[in-house]
């Protein structure tokens, strides 16, 4: 009886264990952004989309797994020939995808090996055309020509290539070194240009300052001296006007007090102590007929001025009037004289101001 049922839990615990691998190997989980390739006896049969899937045991196989994922392949630096004979060393990065799973798997063996081949191939052809300058300073135009072969030529393989960026061009030491010799030649040529237009610059901005200032200088002289001769011109037009006042005053109040010989003899002896303040008066001698000659000095006056001895009525006291309209229009036309010499000497200095500096 033991036998018997130890047979029977061996063949029930095989069946069991049958049926837990055919479960497994019945339901396949594909995941996200993956393809699963199934054949069926060696052939394709169809393709398992992500999540959970269905397939038949031991006849059917998930011989792939693709990655439907963008992809980033950075390949080594390659060795390529520029047009004048320079070897220059170019990294490239290929950002491709995958997109049809059925061509990736059956129509290439290894897409990722063909896709840096012919990237190699492709860039050795478009930078064969180019001298160094045009490869260091085209990296765009680079990258669109290797873009462009790229795609067209992965098309048939199921993949897609969205771009190829060139990591690093590294020329020769000896070109590197000549390039950077160059380059410092250039920014020492710069910075003498700079230096020699900063002090052209400032020696331009120091003549015109003192262009500007002697400018401002003479202009300042010459208004002071315009300004001193229209001060002087006015103070003897005034002082010449004074005294012509001062004369025509005296003058007519002389006639109208109607003086005698008195008048005149006692004007004389008020002037005799100013006479002799004078340094070569040192002895004055008064002879004893000063009467006399007083009266024949009144007599003479009157002959010749037609003064008589005395006069008779009553005497009355003349203020000088005062004439405004005359002294207003000598000092406009002062002004006027004045106004023109400054317009002279205006038009003068305008003819005779230095070039500016350049």
């Amino acid at each position: 009886m033991l036998p018997t049922i130890s047979a029977g839990l061996v063949v029930l615990l095989v069946l069991a264990l049958l049926v837990i691998v055919v479960l497994a190997r019945t339901v396949r989980i594909i995941p996200q952004a993956r393809a699963g390739i199934v054949e069926r006896f060696g052939k394709y049969r169809t393709t398992l989309k992500p999540g959970l899937n269905i397939v038949v045991p031991v006849v059917d196989q998930v011989r792939y797994v693709i990655d439907m994922r963008e992809q980033v392949v950075s390949f080594p630096p390659q060795p390529v020939i520029t047009e004048d004979n320079l070897v220059v060393s170019i990294d490239t990065v290929i950002y491709f995808q995958v997109t049809d799973p059925v061509a990736a798997t059956y129509e290439i063996a290894n897409y990722i090996s063909a896709v840096e081949q012919l990237t190699m191939t492709t860039l050795r052809n478009i930078v064969g055309g180019m001298d160094l300058e045009q490869t260091l300073t085209s990296r765009e135009d680079i990258n669109r020509g290797l873009s462009g072969v790229l795609d067209e030529a992965t098309g048939r393989w199921g993949i897609r290539v969205g771009r190829v960026e060139i990591k690093g061009i590294d020329p020769p030491p000896s070109i590197k070194d000549s390039m950077e010799k160059q380059m410092r030649a250039d920014r020492d040529k710069r910075a003498v240009i700079l230096t020699a237009e900063g002090q052209r610059q400032s020696q331009i901005l120091t003549a015109e300052g003192q262009k500007q200032a002697a400018i401002l200088t003479a202009e300042g002289e010459r208004e002071a001296r315009i300004l001193s001769a229209q001060g002087e011109r006015e103070a003897q037009i005034l002082k010449a006007q004074g005294e012509g006042q001062a004369i025509k005053t005296v003058f007519e109040a002389i006639h109208e007090g109607q003086p005698d010989q008195s008048l005149l003899a006692y004007q004389y002896l008020q002037m005799m102590p100013k006479l002799a303040e004078g340094s070569a008066n040192k002895v004055w001698i008064v002879p004893s007929e000063i009467g006399r000659a007083l009266e024949g000095l009144g007599s003479s006056i009157d002959e010749i001025k037609g003064i008589p001895r005395s006069t008779g009525g009553t005497r009355k006291r003349t203020t000088a009037p005062e004439s405004p309209a005359t002294t207003d229009a000598a000092l406009t036309e002062a002004q006027s004289a004045v106004a023109r010499a400054i317009a002279e000497a205006e038009s003068a200095g305008q003819h005779t101001a230095p070039p500016a500096a350049e």
